[in-house]
This record gives C-alpha cells, structure tokens and sequence, in this order.
C-alpha cells in the first residue's frame, strides 16, 4: 500500500515565473507527482505564446521528474458566460488562446471558473457558458486536453456552486468538446455541501452522481477553508486548519470513489507546507484499514 500510495497523483499548484518548465521542479522538489500550473499571466488578457525553446525544455523536464497529468487553470479574467458582448469576446479569445497552450504542452486539463452572471439571468448565463465551450469543439479535437468545469464558492453572481449547474453545462456540451469536473473542497463546503466526514462525502458524491454523474469526476483542488458551511465565501485555508477539518482529507484519500483521482493543493502555505500536506495526504491512503 506504501509504494501504491506514492504512485498516487497528488501535487499543487505550482509557479511558472521565469518559464513553464520552472513549475515541475518546483514540483519535484515537494514531492509531487502532478501539479497545477498558469501558463501565462493569470491576471491580463493578452497572454504570450510559449517560446519554442521552453517549449523543449518542458517536456525535458516533464521526462526528468515523472510528474504526469498536469493541469492549467486559466486566466481570472475569463468570464465564458458575460452579458456585456465585449467582455464575452474577449474572454472567448483568450479562452481559445490558453487551450491553445495547453495543446503545445499537451496538458491533461484546462480547469477554469465557469463564468458570472453578474445582472443577467442565470440560466441565460449558462447557456452562454456552453455556447463558449461550444466554439471550441475542432480546436479542442486538435489535442488531449480536456476542459474541468471548476465547482465554485458561489461569491457574488458566479455560476458552478451548485452541481445542477454543472450538470446544465455538461448536458449541452458532451460529445461535442471533452468535458468533465474539478471539485475544490473548499469551494464546495463553502457552497453548502457538507465534507467533514465519510459520511458527508457518501451523501454529496450520491448527489453529484444525480445531478452530473461520477463519470466526469476528474480531479480535485484540496484545501480547507477559513468560512464556514454555506457562507459562500471562498478563503482557502491549509489542511485540517479551517472550517472543515482533517477528517474531510482522509476520507477523501479512502474514498474508492476519489482515492486515486489527481489532487492539486491550492493552500496558502507554500511550498513547504505542501511538502508536508502531500505526505500527510499519501500517508491517509497508505495506513487505511
């Protein structure tokens, strides 16, 4: 169970500055098997291509670390569901952009928000979610990507807090763009799903079953969270320090249903903390009765 227990997919959300490739030896050097990554600044529109110098050295060194399934989240901009026509476009381009990067790197995932609502209707805004993912159907044919619906916190008018959403977007959109599910643990706690034991992951994983179906279950953020249940505030937390509590991990970590799924820190620790978080995570799937 030890050697299987770090064979696991478990890492964080790593820094890319100074180049792409940055982000697997920092990964490397937590001990991580997978990690999470921007490929460009999270915080403009106008993202820059790749070099193909770096390009070569991130496969070098994906080789080199045996870090596997690697997942970009995109840009904190992007709003897929935008009433104003303007903000919509952008966001679409720069949406085609990154899986465009993702291709180039051959990532695994694109995990991104779904979109707000802001003052339009929600389903409206759904809709036009679907619509964005649509657009994408022959670029995303073009690669392995696939596009992770992330499950949000529900602050302000954001869509994805509750898996009804979800499962909206998915409906419109399989078969014709690879699609799936990323849960944040805190996101969702915060949402109102209640994860602080086995029992709480039975009856939620039961309702996103019904409401999207397990099969696009793909991948996991884990973090605590410093709100509480159904605050609908998003403040991570680091594990077993907040609101949720370490029961929640190590049932995540034994769980048939999750257990071997990829999971990517997004703590506010650091590095060094998620040096220890990834061996405390590996140690509740080793020691399992």
């Amino acid at each position: 169970m030890v050697k299987q227990a770090d064979q696991l997919l478990i890492g964080a959300h790593t820094s890319a500055a100074g180049g792409v490739s940055n982000a697997l030896i920092e990964g490397q050097r937590i001990g991580a098997t997978t990690i999470q990554l921007f490929t460009s600044n999270q915080r403009q529109w106008a993202g820059r291509p790749i070099p193909e110098e770096e390009i070569e050295r991130w496969f070098l060194r994906l080789e080199e670390t045996g870090i596997k399934d690697v997942m970009s989240h995109d840009s904190y901009l992007i709003n897929l569901g935008a009433p104003d026509p303007e903000v919509l476009k952008k966001s679409r381009k720069t949406f085609k952009e990154e899986l465009i990067r993702c291709h180039k790197l051959d990532l695994a995932y694109l995990n991104f928000h779904p979109g707000a609502a802001l003052k339009s209707d929600p389903e409206e805004c759904l809709i036009k979610i679907a619509d964005s993912l649509i657009e994408l159907e022959d670029l995303a044919a073009e690669g392995r990507t696939r596009l992770l619906l992330e499950a949000t916190a529900g602050q302000g008018s954001n869509m994805g807090h509750r898996f009804e959403h979800l499962g909206f977007i998915i409906e419109r959109v399989k078969g014709r763009v690879p699609i799936g599910v990323c849960i944040d643990t805190c996101h969702i706690f915060a949402a109102g799903y209640d994860i602080r034991d086995k029992k709480g992951w039975d009856e939620v994983l039961k309702e996103f079953d019904k409401q999207v179906g397990l099969k696009y279950l793909f991948a996991f953020h884990v973090n605590d969270s410093k709100k509480g249940l159904g605050t609908r505030v998003d403040r991570h937390d680091d594990l077993g320090k907040g609101e949720i509590g370490i029961d929640c991990f190590k049932a995540l970590m034994t769980h048939p249903m999750t257990e071997k799924l990829p999971k990517y820190l997004e703590t506010p620790g650091g590095p060094d903390t998620w040096k220890k978080e990834i061996k405390l995570l590996r140690g509740f799937y080793a020691n399992k009765g």
